[in-house]
């Protein structure tokens, strides 16, 4: 998966968009963040670490905990809180198809909650 596939699967989920808030322009090597437009909230960062594509995902303890036994490319989240994000490296170990339900839970964790109205 390339840079460009991450940010494009990224902006497939609903209000979700790409920012650039640490680079004034969007050149490789520049960290892409991609937040939920209700509430800027970031729910995947994108980026070159150690010569390797790079991605950091938001995640519930127990989970990260868990995928970072579980998979070689999955270690905590690279300058973030190391609880509840994990750094994915995209030329290791998972499987696309598991980086994706780890981008879906990220952007869960991350979206503005519906709440019920009161009758």
């Amino acid at each position: 998966m390339t840079r460009q596939d991450l940010i494009d699967f990224c902006l497939t989920f609903t209000a979700a968009y790409e920012d650039y808030p640490f680079d004034d322009v969007t050149v490789d090597g520049a960290w892409t963040v991609m937040r939920h437009r209700a509430n800027k909230k970031s729910f995947a960062f994108i980026y070159e670490g150690w010569g390797r594509l790079c991605v950091n995902l938001k995640c519930d303890p127990i989970e990260a905990d868990f995928l970072r036994g579980a998979f070689d490319g999955v270690i905590p989240g690279y300058h973030m809180n190391k609880r509840h994000w994990n750094t994915v490296y995209l030329d290791g170990d998972v499987p696309v198809e598991e980086l994706k339900r780890m981008i879906t839970v990220s952007y869960d964790l991350i979206k503005p909650k519906v709440r019920a109205r009161k009758k």
